[in-house]
């Protein structure tokens, strides 16, 4: 990274161990909720590339012992060296050995597929997503959601995913105990969908 890189860069939390126990708490909430748009705290600055909610999410996730794939909007620019230089986190070139994926507003998704997946005997091994939309808000019409951490069943319309999401996530959660956690991220909010949740259309509920 060079100088001018350094010079550039904006703050991370203002007090690290309040501002990463946060988002840790609001993480481990919205997985425990799945599909509930949660407010994620952001006391920190934050890179003009991609959404708030997520770069405060991977700034309170990741670390040096965890390796990061970027979404090609946001590798090589200030989101990829804010995170880099704040948690000192492994950039690698093919998200199929990350252990983190941050997807910007418009890009492409991977395909859930090709992701870390875990093993039988290790399963928390896989991928965690953080995978940017344009809302998400609890209405009934778009995804109705079952599962572990969901009373009966929860309703989330999301905007912004790729056409063929619910079909690569009814084969992620089939492969339970393997697969990958994912989070939903707007500017503001996150939603936790982990592997265990079922995800149907609303005329399939």
């Amino acid at each position: 990274m060079s100088t001018p890189d350094l010079q550039n860069l904006v703050a991370g939390f203002d007090q690290e161990a309040y501002g990463s126990q946060a988002v840790f708490r609001t993480a481990l909430n919205a997985l425990s909720h799945p599909g509930r748009p949660m407010a994620l705290p952001m006391n920190t600055a934050l890179p003009r590339q991609g959404h708030g909610a997520a770069a405060a999410l991977l700034l309170g996730l990741v670390d040096a012992d965890t390796s990061l794939w970027l979404s090609p909007s946001l590798a090589g620019g200030e989101a990829a060296a804010w995170l880099r230089f704040h948690t000192g986190c492994a950039w690698v070139a093919d998200p199929a050995v990350a252990q983190f994926v941050w997807v910007a507003l418009g890009d492409e998704w991977p395909d859930l597929d090709r992701l870390r997946q875990g093993s039988d005997e290790y399963p928390d091994q896989s991928a965690t997503c953080v995978f940017e939309v344009d809302s998400m808000e609890s209405q009934a019409n778009g995804w109705v959601l079952q599962g572990p951490g969901i009373l009966g069943q929860t309703a989330l319309h999301v905007e912004g995913q790729p056409a063929d999401f619910p079909a690569q996530w009814a084969r992620n959660n089939a492969s339970f105990p393997c697969g990958v956690d994912i989070f939903l991220a707007t500017p503001t909010h996150i939603a936790g969908l982990p592997r265990t949740t079922r995800l149907l259309n609303a005329e399939e509920a």
